[in-house]
């Protein structure tokens, strides 16, 4: 009887062991994922975003001209989702 016990006990430990190695590296984040993006034509707008920064618990958000249009982007940390925005023919993209 005690074998039993102890072998569901040995079960038990090696599940939750399992469990949270999975949990550990399922939380690996998008933000640490190097590359993952759409792929890339050869145009690069590699200008400087303008960056918002939102208080703790509030998404961030960056903006910058593509062409005559700005566009904005919020980033939401790990989250799958997160919105884009675009104010066409944006005075401050025409300078």
């Amino acid at each position: 009887m005690r074998t039993r016990t102890r072998t569901r006990y040995i079960a038990a430990a090696v599940g939750v062991t399992v469990a949270l190695a999975f949990g550990a590296t399922a939380c690996s984040g998008k933000f640490s994922e190097p590359f993952k993006d759409a792929p890339r034509s050869g145009k690069d707008n590699g200008a400087p975003a303008d960056l918002i920064r939102m208080p703790d618990g509030f998404s961030n958000a960056a903006s910058k001209c593509d062409g005559p249009n700005r566009v904005y982007v919020l980033y939401h940390g790990d989250k799958p989702y997160g919105d884009i925005a675009i104010v066409k023919d944006d005075p401050r993209c025409t300078k």
